[in-house]
């Protein structure tokens, strides 16, 4: 973190707002002409529990959530329980200021809300605020907002002091009040957010302490997304018009979104009763012509696994989504993971054959939401997106422009009535929809109703024309050819920008990444190589079919290679040395799998303890490593 940026944390209970307050509190600091990025933290409950929300701004470009952050505003916990001696939970009430005191920097703000926290519950407050030269504001913003007429404008109310001790003009963020809210609560918000700054400008030296926002200015429109928003609207734009899926966590908000868009674009919805008749009716829709997709987390996408292979088998498109979280079975629900990568590669049975594409930004989730459908629909085989929670979860800026480019409904190879009546057929009239020679293995498909298009779609194998079929030799022949969509897949996937590489081309060592990490590695590397060490990264999208030539050239190009990764197994390292199967005595793993994504210097740190010092583990932190073997 440095001295010219804003790292602002919003702690209360599950359920009083943190998500909606830090979300428009992050708008206004965008509209400002600040980059911005927030990491969210919350608990598996829908009421109570501590949650917090962190937006880190600053005029630079922002890729990470960074290190610790220099301002809490502490709400408490409305819904805490009253806990007794030795209880499970231990003392709710008073987390959203005691759990968030570890990663505070010296010098820091507090401001707690002292209607609903007591600090003289929280063992040696006074003597933590001394030595790390805290500045503490306690403020009644529960009293306050009971005094003007509902006590949930505590939130707005906390933002006004926010903005008072930090020199933010209430401008943006009154002008976000007047689009989102209705007039009847419009009025005493604005109010209590001007008479909480106010009352702080008078009643405290505001410059006591060195926390400020930036100041900084936009080149172009910018907008606030998520990953989730990014995974949707991406699906929307390529033209998805047909969703069906069972609530999960992470993977709900996906769902959310585009139950929420889709019947106004003329599209269709369905919650169904399980994760199997969600992948089934998404396999259904597609057969019919529709582009269609479904999705789940853990758990429910190993439900998947049979309409999966039949959608290989079928050779019908469909677009799942996979939003990793903490497992096995329920784990930690609302915790980001990313040890579903082999879960989701070698889910179904037999040589059964998927694209599995993993962005690592907010931007890169649009692009390849949209180039997961492109896939799916023009080489006729299922596409699974990889993300977690973090990028699921996670805000941040992208120029509006990004998103300028003209939708896609096109079906890929799907023939007309007229183009059917020239095709192939059998004695009896069918279409021979599964032919063994065709270019890049893709067969041309009809869409059921149409004139000369009936053919025979099975789970078993089957001959050109859909009959199951046990010939030795067709069943060579069908697999052959479905396999050789891969190799047309990746020689597209090569026209694509889907890596991400940062550092100097001739750097002495690499750090190889996936996913969500990708935007903390690189912030990682453009500290290293301030620090006088040469290193660049790569973080790799296409992890089926993987990009093993680029791959290979990246490794050869450095001494030493880490791979960073929250998994506890190393899959990714693994991944890589399937496809590759050599360079094992190059490739070490650094992991963390305790439930929170990795910071900057835990990088930083562990790249330098392990690759530069040798010693291993960097011990400050629950990060491991793990040092290369051969192949």
């Amino acid at each position: 973190m440095t001295d010219d940026e804003l790292i602002w944390r919003i702690s209360g209970g599950s359920g009083d707002g943190i998500a909606s307050t830090s979300q428009n509190f992050a708008k206004a600091l965008m509209r400002s002409g600040l980059n911005v990025f927030t990491h969210r933290h919350y608990p598996s409950r829908i009421r109570g529990g501590h949650t917090y929300t962190e937006i880190r701004a600053a005029a630079d470009p922002v890729r990470s959530r960074g290190d610790g952050y220099n301002f809490l505003l502490a709400l408490g916990d409305s819904f805490a329980r009253n806990p007794q001696e030795g209880a499970v939970y231990g003392n709710e009430e008073i987390k959203p200021l005691s759990e968030n005191l570890d990663e505070l920097r010296e010098g820091g703000v507090i401001v707690y809300d002292e209607g609903l926290l007591d600090t003289d519950e929280i063992p040696n407050f006074d003597e933590r605020v001394e030595e790390n030269g805290w500045h503490v504001y306690p403020l009644d913003l529960r009293g306050l907002a009971r005094d003007m007429g509902r006590e949930v404008m505590r939130n707005t109310a906390g933002v006004g002091a926010t903005c008072a001790l930090i020199g933010m003009e209430l401008a943006h963020v009154e002008d976000l009040m007047r689009d989102a809210m209705p007039e009847k609560i419009l009025d005493p918000n604005l109010e209590i957010l001007e008479t909480a700054y106010d009352q702080v400008r008078e009643e405290y030296d505001v410059d006591a302490h060195d926390v400020s926002v930036p100041t900084g200015e936009h080149d172009e429109t910018q907008v606030l997304l998520s990953g989730s928003d990014a995974i949707a609207y991406g699906a929307i734009d390529e033209g998805c018009r047909f969703i069906a899926g069972y609530p999960m966590t992470p993977w709900t908000e996906v769902f959310t979104i585009m139950s929420q868009v889709l019947p106004d674009l003329g599209g269709i919805s369905e919650q169904v009763e399980d994760e199997i008749a969600a992948a089934a009716l998404a396999v259904g829709a597609a057969h019919a012509g529709a582009k269609a997709m479904s999705g789940s987390s853990g758990g429910g996408f190993a439900l998947m696994s049979e309409p999966l292979g039949l959608a290989e088998m079928t050779e019908t498109p469909v677009v799942l989504i996979e939003a990793m979280r903490a497992g096995p079975s329920t784990g930690m629900p609302t915790k980001p993971e990313q040890s579903d990568l082999e879960h989701v590669l070698y889910t179904s049975q037999g040589d059964s054959q998927r694209v599995v594409l993993a962005p690592g930004t907010v931007a890169e989730a649009y692009e390849q939401s949209r180039l997961a459908f492109r896939l799916a629909y023009e080489y006729q085989i299922p596409t699974i997106l990889l993300y977690d929670q973090k990028l699921g979860g996670e805000l941040t800026n992208v120029p509006k422009s990004h998103f300028d480019r003209e939708p896609n409904p096109t079906l890929g190879k799907t023939l007309s009535e007229d183009q059917l009546a020239e095709q192939p057929h059998s004695a009896d009239g069918k279409f021979h929809r599964f032919q063994h020679d065709v270019d890049d293995g893709v067969t041309p498909r009809s869409i059921p109703g149409q004139k000369g298009g009936r053919f025979l779609a099975t789970g078993n194998e089957h001959d050109p024309t859909g009959h199951i079929s046990e010939s030795a030799d067709n069943r060579v022949a069908q697999i052959d050819r479905r396999l050789e969509k891969l190799e047309a897949i990746r020689a597209d996937l090569d026209t694509e920008d889907t890596s991400s590489y940062v550092g100097p081309a001739d750097a002495e060592y690499g750090i190889l990444t996936f996913g969500s990490q990708q935007g903390t590695v690189e912030e990682a590397v453009d500290r290293l190589n301030d620090a006088g060490v040469s290193v660049k990264s790569f973080g790799v999208s296409d992890m089926h079919p993987f990009p093993t030539e680029e791959v290979s050239r990246f490794i050869e190009s450095v001494d030493e290679a880490l791979v960073v990764e929250m998994t506890a197994s190393g899959q990714f390292r693994g991944l890589i040395q399937k496809n590759l199967g050599r360079y094992g005595e190059k490739l070490s793993s650094l992991l963390k799998y305790n439930g929170n994504p990795f910071e900057p210097n835990e990088i930083v740190d562990g790249f330098e303890a392990a690759i530069i010092e040798g010693d291993g583990d960097a011990p400050e932190h629950q990060t491991t490593f793990v040092p290369a073997a051969g192949d």
